[in-house]
């Protein structure tokens, strides 16, 4: 069979090569080319996609910019803290989640930390160059300061006290004096110094007095690193100079009167950019103080009564009472002051505060007799507080001495005021209920501590003084002394006198000081040395 037979309809055009068939290399690099520049636009379109959508608003980019950007949605409040979730409150329930993340800058006044940004209302005889706020603290605002002061005040004991059967009355002491400064100043204190913004904490702060107020800004200050200066006045106790620097402030002492140094500081504070702090009744110094009310409220169970010390500084009053009323508005509320300067019932009676009642013995009363400083603490006095009441110093310096006695607690009279008004019979709408009693204050110098001591005890009839006559002969003195031992009273002194008797040559005068266990056992002495001793001269108190 030959090979070369044409095969029919065959021709040239009906032959290919099999690399014909591929596509051509220009073709195959367009392709990918085209691809490639396909993904980068689509790479492209989603990141502006996203970048659109994580963007601001215009809407939150003016609320940026006209105020301050608060966690959470803008004008979202946080929620309130209940007291009995303060233990378990945690910051992560404070925050609410839902955070802005993007890069912002917070300017805010102090006032911020209480919900609502105020505006500050200028008064012309504005006594502090702190912004002043007129607004009426809330409850939700004594549960922020609370939680934010929790780890810098130490909760204090409301412990039943001995004197409870004394008084016919179930007492509750609240230990305030037990904070580390020994004041309930603490708490607004500390609060205060918190609130300021980060630039005025580093150029520091300013305050001109010797009070709990400035011992508790002297402290806690200091823990904050803000830098502290103290301006007393030459007459301030060397004990509460040396308290106050030990504390960590630097200490001026300027001028001999207290209004020396208030204008000494302000002149400082305004030559070197300080905030000059005085107790004042802003809406956050009151929150701070009113967290002792959460705190008796949450530790005594079923009270019928809370006792608080009142006068011109009735800060602690009026914000405790905000707190007791919100929880359990059955609670009685009771201010206690000094007769001898009413100032808060004053200030209740004409409806704004009064300054033109001054106290001619400070150094005993402290801070319970400075002038009605403010407005807001008279408002929520008079709206929330049931009753205020006066009692004598004699009243206070027994309670002074009853303290000492039962409960080993050393206060001033600021401290005892409150038990005053039941030593003095004030409230006998009290007996049989539940009674808590704040001892808010405890620095009472010692050589004050020696007068206020004796002086309750001869108020009480446990130290007395009597003199008689007697002749001049051997074995006189030791028969007085012998019935003297007779009754089981400790003599504290005893001298006799001659040369200025008006009686007979041979008679002399015997004057002793004694000290008895009651007013019972004084009764029996005074008997006993009447029988034997007719002329005696009993010298009354």
């Amino acid at each position: 069979m030959d090979s070369s037979r044409a095969v029919p309809g065959a021709g040239a055009a009906g032959i290919t090569s099999p690399g014909s068939l591929l596509p051509s290399y220009g073709a195959i690099v367009g392709v990918l080319l085209h691809l490639f520049v396909y993904f980068v636009a689509l790479l492209y379109r989603s990141d502006r996609k996203v970048k659109k959508q994580d963007a601001p608003t215009p809407c939150e980019r003016h609320c940026c910019k006209e105020g301050p950007i608060r966690n959470g949605h803008v004008g979202q409040r946080p929620p309130s803290i209940n007291p009995e979730r303060l233990k378990d409150f945690g910051e992560e329930d404070y925050l609410n989640g839902d955070v802005k993340t993007w890069e912002m800058k917070i300017v805010s006044r102090n006032e911020e930390l209480l919900r609502d940004a105020l505006d500050p209302v200028t008064q012309p005889n504005s006594r502090s160059s702190q912004p002043t706020y007129n607004k009426l603290i809330r409850f939700e605002d004594i549960s922020a300061a609370a939680f934010k002061i929790q780890s810098g005040v130490q909760k204090t004991p409301c412990m039943y006290s001995r004197l409870s059967k004394q008084y016919g009355m179930d007492i509750y002491l609240k230990k305030e004096f037990l904070q580390y400064t020994g004041s309930v100043k603490e708490r607004g204190v500390l609060y205060l110094l918190t609130s300021l913004q980060q630039e005025q904490q580093k150029k520091g702060v300013i305050v001109a007095s010797d009070s709990n107020f400035s011992m508790a800004v002297a402290y806690h200050a200091s823990e904050l690193r803000i830098p502290v200066f103290v301006i007393m006045s030459t007459s301030t106790s060397p004990a509460r100079v040396k308290m106050c620097r030990e504390y960590g402030a630097m200490v001026i002492s300027y001028g001999t009167t207290a209004k020396d140094s208030q204008i000494h500081a302000r002149r400082l504070a305004q030559e070197n950019g300080y905030l000059y702090l005085e107790e004042e009744d802003s809406a956050i110094y009151l929150s701070g103080l009113g967290t002792m009310g959460l705190e008796i409220y949450e530790q005594v169970p079923k009270l019928d009564a809370v006792i608080f010390p009142a006068g011109g500084h009735c800060g602690l009053l009026a914000g405790s009472a905000a707190a007791l009323k919100h929880l359990n508005p059955h609670i009685a509320v009771i201010g206690v002051e000094s007769e001898s300067f009413p100032v808060l019932q004053q200030s209740l009676k004409i409806g704004h505060p009064i300054e033109d009642q001054a106290c001619s013995n400070h150094q005993f009363y402290g801070d319970v007799s400075g002038p009605c400083f403010g407005t807001n603490s008279l408002q929520l006095t008079g709206k929330l507080v049931d009753k205020v009441v006066t009692v004598r110093e004699e009243d206070i310096l027994i309670s002074m001495l009853r303290l000492l006695e039962y409960e080993r607690a050393t206060v001033d009279a600021e401290g005892a005021i409150g038990l005053a008004a039941l030593v003095a019979g004030k409230l006998p709408e009290l007996k049989s209920k539940r009674v808590a009693i704040t001892i808010c204050s405890g620095n009472l110098e010692l050589p004050l501590m020696r007068q206020c001591i004796d002086r309750a005890l001869t108020l009480d009839n446990r130290v007395c003084k009597f003199s008689l006559l007697l002749s001049d002969c051997p074995g006189n003195i030791s028969k007085l002394l012998e019935i003297l031992t007779r009754e089981e009273v400790r003599v504290l002194d005893i001298k006799q006198e001659h040369m200025f008797v008006i009686s007979d040559l041979f008679t002399i005068k015997v004057t002793c000081i004694i000290e008895t266990r009651d007013k019972i056992h004084t009764a029996q002495l005074r008997n006993a040395l009447l029988e034997r001793y007719p002329t005696m001269m009993w010298t009354e108190r």
